[in-house]
This record gives C-alpha cells, sequence and structure tokens, in this order.
C-alpha cells in the first residue's frame, strides 16, 4: 500500500517504541466514541463533526461512517484547519495549509465536535476554537480524540476520549492511520536522534 500525502515513518527510537494501540483497538476505541455521541447528544441530530487535519479529518470521516451506520442517517462532517490561528507559528518551521471545509449547513446554532488524534497540550484546541469563532456561532463545542496523553498547558478537556495514556514529557505518541500512514496503530516511544 502507498501512503498519501501527510504520510510519515515513525521517528520514535526503534528499540523503545512500543504498540499501545493495534488496528482492532483503534476500530473499538472510535466504536466505542461514536456510540458515547449518539448517547450523549440524543441522537447527533444537530450536531456537526469537525476534523482537525490532518489524521484527525481521517478520523472524524471513520466517525461518521460508525454513525451513520448506526443511525442509518448521515452526520455533516468536514475538516478544520487551524494553522494560521497557532501560537507556534514563529517558533517552527513552515507548515503547509490543511483545508476547512464546513459543511453546506454550517456551524450557527448547531453542536460542533472537533476531533483530533491525540490531545496534549491543548494548544491546537484552543487555536481550533478561534478558528471556529471566525466561521460562526455554534450552539456548544465538544471534544474527541483517540489518544488523551496529559499534560495540558491549557485548561482544555475531551468529552470523549479513545484511550488515556499517561505519558512522561520524555515520551512521544505518534497516530498511524491506513488512509495517511499505510497502516493503524498507535505507538509510544522516544524521539529518535
Amino acid at each position: 500500500m502507498t501512503m498519501q500525502s501527510g504520510a510519515r515513518s515513525s521517528s520514535l527510537d526503534p528499540t523503545v517504541a512500543r504498540a499501545v494501540l493495534d488496528a482492532p483497538a483503534i476500530d473499538r476505541a472510535l466504536t466505542r466514541i461514536a456510540h458515547e455521541i449518539l448517547e450523549r447528544t440524543g441522537g447527533a441530530e444537530d450536531a456537526v463533526l469537525l476534523g482537525i487535519p490532518t489524521r484527525g479529518a481521517v478520523l472524524c470521516r471513520r466517525l461518521g461512517e460508525l454513525i451513520t451506520r448506526f443511525e442509518g442517517r448521515s452526520i455533516p462532517l468536514g475538516s478544520l484547519d487551524v494553522t494560521m490561528y497557532r501560537d507556534d507559528l514563529r517558533l517552527k518551521p513552515a507548515r503547509a495549509l490543511g483545508r476547512t471545509e464546513i459543511p453546506s449547513g454550517g456551524i450557527d446554532g448547531r453542536l460542533v465536535i472537533l476531533v483530533d488524534d491525540v490531545l496534549f497540550s491543548g494548544r491546537t484546541v484552543r487555536a481550533a476554537l478561534d478558528a471556529l469563532n471566525d466561521l460562526g456561532r455554534p450552539r456548544a463545542i465538544q471534544l474527541a480524540v483517540l489518544v488523551d496523553r496529559g499534560h495540558r498547558e491549557l485548561p482544555i478537556r475531551a468529552d470523549y476520549v479513545g484511550k488515556n495514556l499517561p505519558t512522561s514529557l520524555r515520551e512521544a505518541v505518534e497516530v498511524h492511520l491506513s488512509e495517511t500512514d499505510g497502516r493503524d496503530c498507535v505507538l509510544l516511544g522516544i524521539k529518535g536522534e
């Protein structure tokens, strides 16, 4: 299988990296999150799922497919690029802009569920909240993440979590998805040199 744009090989030291979620575990986590969304939102009648590129957008599509299968109707999906809202633009090398795609019904008065792969410091989610401000006024905003690794720098909490994964600050978490990386797994390890 060829890797698509956004693909990466692991940057973790292979001598200490270990898989903490395999493909079936990721599927189970997403299935549980989809059921929790439906339960907590009364069937997600007025919900919109927005994925944060790159892997959050992939997870958003997968959650949308699960909700469609469980409910027999589709849920509006989109993506929300937060690049220009990040507070570390001047500290990191230039990066390509992702796509922002808002469903045709917009987000005003809707429940927006942001979807991302890993929740760490909370700064990406803060950027997403700023980006949403420029797009409309949701009724409420919730957050779904595949992995919550702790170490928050901002008062942000996920509403739906696939796996809580306590880590040290030395450790790194990498999410690999078949659509972007050729395989599904979550790796935990130390960054290689």
